[in-house]
């Protein structure tokens, strides 16, 4: 992308740098495989209450998502749902009700990506910390036990009411997939990129059949205390995905 497009973008379009890190995280949803055709969706909140907030547009491919494609949406304003492109009602009732009630969301990622849904689908869906990655998630994981079919205002008001404890980062929606939260689109996505590393581990050390060595419960939550306060990850893992997009020509700045 030019960079007189780029200068332009940043001046006319509202929320310009948080839309170019929502579009990234678009684009590698799809290269990590965790998309699912033209369904799921990413949102933001952009005012301090968290009511205000950017989303994909209805049944838009990840891989097509650019910067001035996100939707602006009001979680109080219903009227919202009658914009062009507007989000389909699963998409607002569920996330329009945890912008609504959970202000510290800030972002909120929801998708079906395969081994979190695999989890999701187990009569256990708990994730036993195994291994670093998945002890990162340490008692910051909510499973929903109660899917009830799509995710209309009902479901995404029980959601949002499980997820008032700031310390909770992720929620297996039983049946369905997994939803993260974030105080950023860098924070989000890097626990979603995680959480799907962790549960494909975890999948794959049962499908062995062996038994598994498991962490203690101190040294889990020493190691996701460790693994959240651990310097810039989330933000340099945004950066250097946008770096690449960049090389590669991507039009998701625009």
């Amino acid at each position: 992308m030019a960079v007189t497009s780029i200068a332009n973008n940043r001046a006319n379009i509202d929320h310009y740098e948080e839309r170019v890190d929502m579009a990234c995280a678009f684009r590698w949803a799809v290269k990590y495989n965790l998309h699912e055709a033209v369904a799921n969706h990413f949102s933001l909140a952009v005012n301090e209450d968290g009511t205000q907030f950017l989303m994909n547009p209805n049944q838009r491919h990840f891989s097509r998502i650019r910067a001035s494609d996100l939707l602006l949406l009001d979680a109080n304003d219903p009227s919202s749902m009658e914009g062009e492109d507007a989000p389909d009602p699963t998409a607002w009732g569920l996330h329009g009700s945890i912008h609504r009630q959970c202000p510290h969301a800030r972002c909120v990622m929801h998708v079906h990506s395969i081994h979190a849904t695999v989890l999701a689908s187990l009569a256990d869906s708990r994730l036993p910390a195994i291994d670093q990655n998945s002890a990162m998630f340490f008692d910051r994981v909510v499973v929903d036990n109660n899917y009830g079919g799509l995710a209309f205002e009902e479901e995404g008001q029980r959601c949002a009411s499980m997820l008032q404890d700031p310390k909770i980062k992720v929620m297996v929606m039983g049946n369905h997939g997994v939803l993260v939260i974030g105080h950023s689109a860098a924070d989000a996505f890097n626990r979603l990129y995680y959480f799907e590393r962790a549960t494909e581990n975890y999948i794959r050390a049962l499908q062995t059949g062996q038994p598994l060595r498991y962490l203690s419960d101190e040294i889990a939550s020493k190691t996701a205390d460790e693994i959240e306060n651990y310097p810039q990850q989330a933000d340099r893992h945004m950066v250097e995905m946008k770096a690449i997009l960049d090389d590669e020509g991507s039009n998701y700045r625009d």
